[in-house]
């Protein structure tokens, strides 16, 4: 009987053993998993959809880095004030939202080479006579600006006398200057055209030229994490591929052209470039 007893629980251990075997081996057949956090409230790079979806130009180019990577994406959600901290927390593991790469965000996570470009702009109405090219008209006109981000911490710098009213979330800034609690606002030039392109937005335009400040866009990982060079070759890949020119045609083109022609008429309203 013990013999059999022996015989039975071997068998039993080689059964589980199996089966994990099974399981370890279906997992790598699908591919791992890339946790990406993301703010899902900075249309048209990320958003949440009415039903719960995330989407967006950030939410797009991480799925297709993930197909390269042959990954499964898990794209959450995150506060943009905790989404540095989410990370270092081990809540995902790569950051795709909007993020521009500066020297104090370098000292707590590392980038990626940039996927994007940005501008800054300045919104007003359009029977307004703000004109930022003139500072003391930033420095009379309160201005409002998303909290800790490129936007606010150029206008701080650049113009320390401003009467800044900064806000948690981009929504919140457009919805107080649709509302005239605010005279004029300085944000990243795509989501101000998505923001014109809306109904609350049709009396408003874009005031002065487009400003350049080297501002590039990228993902960012826990620093010293081997993911960096495997994003890197993936980014390299999509960009050599085509892929990523279809994403930036499918959210920007529209943008492009209607701000063309916003600076040509200063008239006409732009169309939603996530449309």
């Amino acid at each position: 009987m013990a013999v059999s007893m022996l015989l039975a629980l071997t068998g039993c251990s080689n059964g589980q053993d199996d089966a994990n075997d099974t399981a370890t081996q279906d997992t790598a057949a699908t591919g791992e998993v890339l946790r990406i956090g993301t703010e899902g409230a900075y249309a048209p790079f990320n958003y949440t959809n009415a039903d719960g979806t995330l989407g967006g130009f950030d939410v797009d180019i991480a799925n297709a880095l993930c197909a390269d990577m042959k990954m499964t994406c898990e794209i959450t959600a995150q506060d943009w004030d905790g989404i540095i901290p989410g990370l270092k927390a081990g809540k995902y593991d790569a950051i795709v939202a909007a993020m521009s790469v500066t020297p104090e965000r370098e000292q707590q996570v590392s980038f990626t080479e940039p996927y994007f470009s940005n501008t800054l702009v300045f919104l007003a109405k359009k029977d307004s006579s703000f004109d930022p090219s003139n500072s003391s008209d930033i420095d009379s006109h309160s201005i409002a600006a998303q909290r800790s981000t490129i936007s606010s911490q150029w206008l701080e710098k650049a113009y320390p006398k401003a009467d800044m009213k900064l806000y948690d979330t981009l929504s919140n800034a457009f919805l107080d200057l649709g509302s005239e609690r605010v005279d004029a606002m300085v944000s990243d030039k795509l989501p101000a055209l998505e923001w014109l392109g809306t109904t609350s937005g049709s009396n408003y335009a874009l005031k002065g030229e487009e400003i350049d400040i080297n501002d590039n866009f990228a993902i960012a990982v826990r620093p010293g994490d081997a993911l960096q060079a495997k994003i890197n070759q993936s980014l390299a890949n999509i960009k050599a591929n085509g892929t990523y020119d279809e994403i930036n045609q499918k959210y920007f083109a529209v943008a492009a052209s209607s701000a063309a022609a916003e600076t040509s008429t200063n008239a006409k309203t732009p169309e939603n470039p996530a449309e």
